[in-house]
């Protein structure tokens, strides 16, 4: 059972709050905007290093009453070779996953089956991400997990009604609110999942989509497989690029009134019939590797524009990795104080750890705030630093989220 820390205000907090002085991100001229989404082989990556950490803290938890020691965040896809054709090609090379990191296999005298879950969750995750993808055939995953080392096993241990200790010196960072172009790359992503590949199961599980503002103009250039089951031939294939053309377009026009470009597969080449066809719906059966955390960030995009952490949030433990609970918690604050305190433009928000402090008590929480014109950040400071102590003093709450797939990692 995860127990969520009562409010502790005996030890102050070093939250600092201070003025942003900069032109509001809807005004600068140029804005980039990116995400893989679920079939890209970098986030197919991420899918399951973070299914297989919450499988592991659920059997953790029935086995041994608490989440145990485990990182699942060095996975790694090596791409395939397949011969796609009009009409249903093949995988002459299957799809390599490699799942490592480490678990903790033993606790108390219990046995915990923790490759034999990894492998499990993985291939449930594969099939239902891919839904193109021959299990037995189009991919092979091994695993290699390990055990963690003596002193960050440690850290790791829980003590009753005390926060957890860092494992790491490290940080975490959030903002808020989306702007237009961000909020457009990531609803057509789930527009996409959740609708749109239903009425079309042509298009892949495999789209990058690249959001571009100048001005007051937005440029959106998806690069999206297409299963070449479903496609009799170019003239469908060239329909189907339409199709998803059109839908980007009405999503985005639902979100802005500036104008919208959207450009698909530009690398085609139609006289040649060189086109991104794929018989599984990923490019990873094709000369696309991925990596854990060379992807999204834990709100789901790649902002630029925005401060960032390299960290990868995915298959970190839920418990004490500051790379995956402090940028989720960051991102999370960043929208709460959005949400309650009136008055703010832009809120970006910085977690700093030192390893073996509690995780509720960060050497640094950073609140840059760009105000709006009629405000003066002396005015909505104490609001923020409430909302960013009450989420530092409620922070074991995340970890019930994060193993119920309650929050995005990735």
């Amino acid at each position: 059972m995860i127990i969520p820390l009562e409010n502790d205000h005996k030890m102050k907090r070093n939250i600092r709050v201070e003025a942003l002085h900069q032109i509001p991100l809807e005004r600068q001229g140029i804005e980039l905007v990116e995400r893989k989404c679920l079939g890209h082989p970098d986030s197919l990556a991420d899918g399951v290093a973070e299914a297989i950490s919450r499988a592991l803290s659920l059997a953790y938890l029935e086995e041994c009453g608490a989440v145990l020691h485990h990182n699942t965040d060095q996975g790694e896809i090596v791409a395939g070779e397949s011969i796609p054709k009009y009409g249903g090609g093949k995988v002459i090379r299957p799809i390599y996953m490699l799942i490592d990191g480490r678990a903790t296999r033993q606790f108390n005298g219990i046995n915990i089956p923790t490759d034999a879950i990894a492998l499990e969750t993985a291939r449930k995750y594969f099939r239902t991400t891919l839904t193109n993808l021959n299990l037995e055939r189009d991919i092979t995953i091994d695993c290699r997990l390990g055990t963690g080392s003596t002193d960050l096993r440690d850290v790791f241990k829980p003590c009753q009604g005390t926060a957890p200790r860092a494992n790491d010196t490290s940080f975490g960072v959030g903002h808020a609110p989306f702007s237009e172009t961000e909020t457009i790359v990531l609803g057509l992503s789930d527009y996409i999942d959740t609708t749109l590949r239903a009425r079309y199961p042509a298009i892949g599980q495999d789209i990058k989509i690249m959001g571009l503002r100048a001005g007051d103009t937005i440029t959106l250039t998806i690069a999206s497989a297409m299963v070449d089951r479903y496609c009799s031939g170019l003239s469908q294939y060239i329909e189907y690029k339409d199709i998803l053309k059109e839908h980007a377009e009405k999503v985005a026009r639902k979100i802005t009134s500036r104008k919208v470009s959207v450009q698909v597969n530009t690398a085609d080449d139609i006289d040649t019939g060189s086109v991104f066809l794929t018989v599984t719906g990923t490019s990873a059966e094709m000369g696309d590797d991925g990596s854990v955390g060379r992807g999204n960030r834990c709100n789901g995009l790649i902002t630029p524009n925005r401060p960032m952490s390299m960290e990868a949030t995915s298959g970190k433990n839920p418990i004490n990795h500051i790379g995956k609970i402090y940028n989720i918690l960051a991102t999370m604050l960043a929208k709460e104080c959005v949400k309650e305190v009136d008055g703010i433009e832009e809120v970006y928000i910085r977690l700093l750890s030192q390893i073996g402090h509690p995780i509720d008590q960060p050497l640094v929480a950073s609140i840059q705030v760009l105000p709006r014109e009629e405000f003066h950040v002396s005015e909505i400071s104490r609001d923020i630093e409430g909302v960013i102590d009450s989420g530092l003093a409620n922070i074991t709450c995340i970890t019930e989220k994060i193993i119920h797939g309650e929050v995005r990692t990735f």
